[in-house]
């Protein structure tokens, strides 16, 4: 279940786009002058806080689902996750008829946990760090024979998280900069994966929890650093790099800026409140990078990738105190 497979190629994710393209949504992209003004830059906001499940992740999960021949989805899809791609392989598998596992943590966000029973997927739970959620979910598949889908360190699913950044150069022309969050690094080898033939000249800056910085730590020492429980707002982010997608980062990312908790709930609380739309912590942490490092941004076009919206309205981080771990 931890082989590194074949990189994904250009043409993997040309054909991802076409097999996706009925389930998913073409998101839009929204700008703020507050916003621009605060930062310098010119930013544009992909909102996959729109997307099918609420998540850029619907897309890699239909791909690799809907790519599957009769046969493999016949037993079903398993997968573990924190959360939206846990929702998004529910989404994917019900959307194709086949039953779906997802071994999560027990402190995944509740709303996370909702959305994957609401789409008929089973869940098992497990303690909340790297180690015991992969041999957990080893475990099950090996007794129900489903196709393991793995959150990041998979072909199909980067191919389909590459279709994101097509559209954001599509939509957005003169990007000079495109930002996203970085954990295991899906989204961030799609955008990679996109970029590196569509529009090279880009460049590509990664944006990390500092309290979670192992990707930025990784790039720096020219290897895999992981965390195995890292404690940190944004629970998406919480996953360490894979071979896979750490070939695309050390390949194809100029940096890996991070940004402290504080950073990140006043990021997330502008965007909800300039922008008016909701997002959840792991989305905020690209603004909280370039408001912190302004001479990054400063004067540039930056695409800023949204990857969710998921976020539990009874726990907002500014009616907390202390980090959700």
């Amino acid at each position: 279940m931890e082989e590194t497979p074949a990189p994904p190629a250009f043409a993997d994710m040309v054909e991802a786009h076409e097999r996706i393209r009925p389930h998913i949504h073409r998101t839009p992209i929204l700008t703020s002058a507050y916003l621009n003004r605060l930062t310098g830059a010119e930013i544009f906001f992909k909102c996959e806080n729109f997307q099918k499940g609420g998540a850029f992740k619907a897309r890699g999960a239909c791909n690799a689902v809907f790519g599957l021949s009769d046969a493999a989805a016949a037993n079903g899809v398993i997968t573990h996750s924190s959360g939206n791609h846990a929702g998004a392989l529910a989404y994917a598998a019900e959307r194709r008829g086949v039953p779906a596992t997802v071994v999560m943590p027990r402190n995944a966000p509740e709303p996370k946990k909702a959305a994957v029973r609401d789409y008929g997927a089973r869940i098992v739970e497990c303690e909340p760090n790297a180690t015991t959620r992969e041999a957990v979910c080893a475990e099950v598949q090996r007794e129900t024979g489903a196709e393991f889908v793995h959150p990041y360190n998979d072909a199909r699913v980067i191919a389909g998280q590459a279709t994101c950044a097509r559209e954001l150069i599509e939509q957005a022309e003169g990007l000079e900069i495109v930002t996203a969050p970085i954990g295991g690094g899906g989204l961030v080898s799609g955008t990679c994966l996109t970029l590196s033939a569509l529009a090279p000249e880009v460049e590509i800056i990664a944006a990390e929890p500092k309290n979670a910085d192992d990707a930025a730590r990784s790039l720096r020492a020219g290897q895999i650093i992981a965390d195995d429980a890292p404690r940190t707002i944004a629970d998406g982010l919480k996953t360490p790099l894979k071979p896979l997608t750490w070939g695309f980062v050390k390949a194809h990312v100029s940096d890996i800026l991070t940004a402290t908790e504080d950073e990140i709930v006043a990021a997330m609380r502008l965007i909800w409140m300039r922008m008016k739309i909701l997002i959840e912590p792991s989305s905020a942490v690209p603004l909280a990078a370039i408001i912190a490092n302004p001479d990054r941004f400063s004067g540039k076009r930056v695409g800023v990738i949204l990857t969710g919206g998921n976020v539990d309205l009874d726990r907002l981080p500014w009616l907390t105190t202390g980090v959700d771990a």
